[in-house]
């Protein structure tokens, strides 16, 4: 049984790539996406904003002295890409997902219109949002704690490489340990990167909290909207 009715999943690009250099991996996404399908059989409605790093790391190389803007812009065409291999492995697994673009790309996405987001996500249907805030110089992170608060999401999930906040790399430094949890002011005083300073302001403002967890851990999700202690919350 789900905890919450519904959650906002923000999914990295880099999540997609598996053990790839960039790119998406077919086995990573598929597992992905049935990992959703899961928690939406438990009742839960999902929405995804998904970010852009993976596609964009393999132009990266040219983007060097590029106009901050302009780059932003291609990263978030390269998050509708995501958004569109994302949504169309969720049909060959039986989900119903919709995309919705925050620029207008009318021939291949629809745009974001918040009552229609919230009318697909009653209707059972995944939403998966696409093209960060439409803005350049905010980052999905961003995006994730804006549609967040704007569908009523209970919830923010940021799916990651790790299995929480550490005190410190755990890669590097086996003595480091998960927080279980923190408060948003803990997290900005001890400049742990969870996100950044705008999507923090956002969910703190509108009292929304983020499970930090590892999507690379079979059943995490799952585990995360039953309610256990699976990765870190951040709170107010």
């Amino acid at each position: 049984m789900s905890a919450y009715k519904r959650i906002l999943l923000k999914l990295s690009g880099e999540a997609l790539m598996g053990d790839d250099a960039y790119g998406i991996n077919r086995a990573t996404i598929v597992r992905i996406v049935r990992e959703i399908q899961e928690v939406t059989r438990m009742g839960c409605e999902v929405a995804v904003v998904i970010g852009g790093g993976n596609i964009f790391r393999g132009v990266a190389g040219g983007a060097v002295g590029m106009d901050r803007a302009t780059a932003d812009y291609m990263g978030m065409l390269a998050t509708v890409m995501n958004a569109l291999a994302l949504a169309d492995t969720m049909r060959q697994e039986g989900l119903v997902a919709r995309v919705m673009s925050a620029i207008a790309i009318e021939q291949v996405v629809e745009s974001y219109v918040r009552p229609k987001a919230l009318q697909y996500l009653e209707e059972g249907k995944v939403v998966v949002f696409a093209a960060g805030t439409g803005n350049p110089f905010f980052t999905t992170d961003t995006a994730a704690a804006l549609r967040g608060a704007e569908i009523g999401a209970q919830i923010v999930l940021k799916a990651t490489k790790v299995d929480g906040v550490y005190t410190a790399d755990p890669k590097t430094d086996p003595s480091a340990t998960r927080y279980p949890s923190l408060t948003f002011d803990e997290a900005i005083q001890r400049n742990l990167r969870v996100l950044d300073a705008a999507a923090f302001a956002v969910c703190r403002d509108q009292n929304l909290p983020i499970r930090v967890f590892s999507i690379f851990k079979p059943g995490a999700l799952r585990r995360v909207v039953e309610g256990e202690d699976e990765g870190t919350l951040v709170h107010v």
